[in-house]
């Protein structure tokens, strides 16, 4: 591709949103590198000339971060300091239109699943045989990795499908063999994602199949954990926890979004659960696996959310006890279900029912933190900060999650696994001496 510039391209990918993102910039990466094509990610010596922005359009907040970061770089290219700007994701996707009307200064817009009209601006050609080569974008020891795309629920709050279609299940000997390819790279622990992990399998096998993908995958010699991300609640296969009894290299962690706790709202939210079905499957599994630790999401705010609605929420809460809780409020997206009802409650409203219940958890977080101190954890080193290393364990994901702070005269490196006693407990920490 030529510009007004005489050296090479070099092409910088800034991705927002979700993980899922993260690996499609990664896999974009990848084709670029194997074109010749100079890339990096979120360059920070902005020696680039070109800008991949892989956009969000999940909520507002995430929406208007896209649309800022489409504007700043318009605006370094009318100075002369990029020659082209490209707009992809799931903003892209939703609103092409728009914002081909609104901001023409970019070069080009594409939907996600537009992979090889993106290599094409660049006279690159797709290669089938890089399917599951990324250039990673995380630190080399652990990854993400996405077991299918799209989605086929009908939540009535959830824009995903409008951006990424129906659910789309990759095969067992890809996801596999990407997996082989990442250990060789030095991961040592992988992060599988998908909108909904449990419908794995339905589309190609006829049949939920997550349990055999896991059976497969804690084969890869060299692969250490694991984790497992977004299970949906309803029609949960039990048979993914008897993997993990199973397979030692499964963490027993499980992020299962549950969105609410009154049946009010669940119903409202088209979420084919009841609040008596979720402590059912609460209860169930840690009968099964005492051990687990359970992560879950919720949303506030919803309309025709009541204050006893929150309520009923918080003692929930109390009552089952999670591990690790996030919240969201309430984004009024068009052409979701949801956007036909009035959205009745206010922006500073929702906040404060958001805190309110973070209020909740972080207590029980504090005394659940506070269980283990004096116990002995197996702890993947992930950084060095301000002179202190900082690791997690199997009951940690990266970034939303505990982090434990290591603290140890000897010298450590990330992607070390090391054997922590945990001293001091915080709302949302560990801290402890090396073993």
């Amino acid at each position: 591709m030529k510009t007004k510039t005489l050296k090479k391209d070099k092409v910088n990918i800034i991705t927002l949103g979700c993980s899922k993102n993260m690996v499609d910039s990664e896999v974009l990466s990848g084709q670029l590198l194997a074109n010749d094509i100079d890339v990096v990610h979120e360059n920070k010596k902005k020696d680039h000339n070109i800008v991949i922005i892989n956009t969000c359009g999940f909520i507002d907040k995430a929406k208007e971060e896209s649309v800022n970061t489409i504007l700043d770089h318009v605006e370094l290219k009318k100075k002369g300091k990029l020659d082209k700007v490209f707009v992809t994701g799931c903003l892209s996707e939703r609103y092409r239109n728009n914002l081909e009307t609104e901001i023409p200064e970019v070069d080009a817009y594409f939907g996600t699943m537009e992979l090889p009209l993106i290599l094409k601006q660049f006279e690159a050609d797709y290669k089938t045989e890089l399917v599951g080569e990324r250039l990673l974008s995380t630190p080399q020891h652990y990854a993400y990795m996405k077991i299918s795309e799209g989605c086929n629920r009908t939540c009535t709050f959830c824009a995903i499908p409008l951006m990424r279609g129906q659910h789309v299940s990759r095969t067992i000997e890809s996801l596999v063999s990407e997996a082989q390819s990442l250990v060789k790279k030095g991961v040592k622990e992988i992060m599988l994602i998908a909108q909904e992990l449990t419908y794995y399998g339905l589309d190609i096998y006829k049949k939920r199949e997550l349990p055999r993908l896991l059976h497969a995958l804690a084969d890869v010699e060299g692969l250490e954990w694991i984790r497992l991300h977004y299970a949906y609640p309803s029609k949960f296969p039990m048979e993914i926890i008897e993997v993990m009894k199973e397979r030692s290299n499964i963490c027993n962690y499980l992020d299962m979004p549950l969105q609410h706790a009154s049946n009010n709202m669940l119903n409202a939210m088209k979420r084919q659960i009841t609040r008596e079905e979720m402590e059912q499957l609460v209860h169930d599994i840690r009968q099964q696996l005492p051990d687990i630790c359970l992560r879950t999401t919720l949303i506030t705010g919803f309309p025709g959310e009541t204050r006893e609605d929150v309520e009923e929420l918080k003692l929930f809460l109390q009552k089952m006890r999670f591990d690790r809780v996030g919240i969201f409020t309430y984004s009024h997206e068009e052409q979701t279900a949801a956007h036909a009802l009035v959205d009745n409650i206010s922006a500073e409203e929702k906040e404060e029912r958001a805190q309110e219940i973070m209020e909740v958890q972080q207590e029980i977080s504090l005394e659940k933190n506070q269980e283990k101190v004096g116990k002995i954890f197996k702890v993947l080193v992930d950084k060095k900060e301000a002179g202190r290393y900082l690791g997690r364990t199997e009951f940690d994901s990266v970034e939303v999650d505990n982090e434990v702070i290591i603290n140890t005269d000897k010298k450590l490196k990330p992607g070390d696994f090391v054997q922590v006693k945990i001293t001091k407990a915080y709302d949302y920490d560990l801290e402890g001496e090396l073993c």
